[in-house]
């Protein structure tokens, strides 16, 4: 039996944080401010991945309550997700991600972040999509003052 799990995740941009999206570090004078990095394309991954194993969500795996994921690199959650799903027989078919932001133009690093997901999820960058937009200026995001990640994964069960 397949599962599909879904999942999005937003965060400030602020001065004096490093900008981490799906694991890559991008070059911007702001960063995403979280209790862990802030990675919201990782988070985005992880919580889809434990939303389709009716898991429940990222916070109650990763508590912002507890400092053991105080500024934790982000892949080490999806790691753990991962852990979780091959426990209970799965493995990822595909991973499709959307980016919201509207600075830095993230064209560039599309390809890192492509692989970098294949690698921690177990597959070939085949299995991976990662897309990127802008909100035209609007709400939040537009004004730069957010930045935001969609994730939808596809589980299939291994025999």
């Amino acid at each position: 039996m397949n599962r599909i799990g879904f999942a999005k995740d937003i965060h400030r941009l602020v001065p004096n944080r490093k900008l981490i999206l799906g694991g890559v570090e991008i070059p911007f004078e702001k960063g995403l401010l979280g209790h862990s990095d802030a990675d919201v394309v990782l988070h985005a991954v992880t919580e889809a991945i434990l939303g389709a194993l009716a898991l429940g969500d990222l916070g109650t795996h990763f508590p912002d309550s507890d400092s053991r994921y105080k500024d934790i690199d982000s892949s080490l959650l999806v790691k753990k997700a991962v852990e979780l799903m091959k426990k209970e027989g799965y493995a990822v078919g595909n991973v499709d991600v959307t980016i919201v932001l509207e600075k830095p133009k993230i064209a560039p690093y599309i390809s890192s972040i492509q692989q970098r997901l294949a690698t921690l999820l177990e597959v070939t960058s085949k299995e991976v999509s990662v897309k990127a937009c802008t909100n035209e200026g609007l709400d939040a995001i537009g004004r730069g003052d957010a930045a935001e990640a969609d994730a939808i994964i596809l589980l299939r069960k291994v025999d």
